[in-house]
């Protein structure tokens, strides 16, 4: 009779019911804040590419150019990666917080199409003595957690992204 009374009754089910479902919850809560956390990272590295990109296609022909092989200027690669860094030129304040120079790892390369390739066409302003030169800024940061992995993710996960911008010659 006792044993019977016990597992009919429904006191503290709701309790049960709770302790089963609290460990599913608390996964599915900190995995979407490690989610966006992650997708919040790759976009600010993806912005700051794109800035970098974009800061480096506005100068003239003459720092960057592919009739020499595609070369670039020291000094604008340097000013390229500052404005990836930290959105501004050199002595600018830190945009990007938690980013050091050291863990950010820059490339700036000039891409040089064959301008016998381009249809006469499409080759707009550039000719076969100027062909279009291109700047990529391709970047790579390791990825901190949120949690720091709590043994899922270790540090050697990383974040990648590469932008591209035509040189305009202003």
């Amino acid at each position: 009779m006792l044993l019977r009374r016990f597992f009919f009754c429904e006191k503290g089910a709701a309790a049960a019911e709770m302790a089963l479902i609290t460990p599913i919850a608390m996964l599915l809560l900190f995995t979407s804040l490690e989610a966006g956390h992650y997708f919040y990272s790759e976009h600010q590295l993806v912005k700051a590419v794109r800035d970098g990109a974009r800061f480096g296609a506005r100068h003239s022909f003459d720092e960057v150019n592919c009739r020499s092989g595609g070369t670039i200027s020291s000094d604008l690669q340097t000013d390229i990666r500052a404005v990836a860094l930290t959105g501004a030129l050199a002595n600018g304040s830190e945009e990007r917080s938690g980013w050091d120079a050291s863990d950010v790892a820059f490339s700036v390369t000039v891409d040089c199409p064959d301008p016998s390739t381009v249809p006469e066409a499409e080759s707009g302003i550039y000719t076969e003595d100027e062909p279009a030169a291109v700047i990529v800024v391709t970047a790579t940061i390791g990825y901190n957690s949120l949690f720091n992995g709590l043994g899922v993710l270790t540090d050697s996960a990383s974040l990648r992204a590469t932008q591209q911008a035509t040189v305009m010659g202003f």
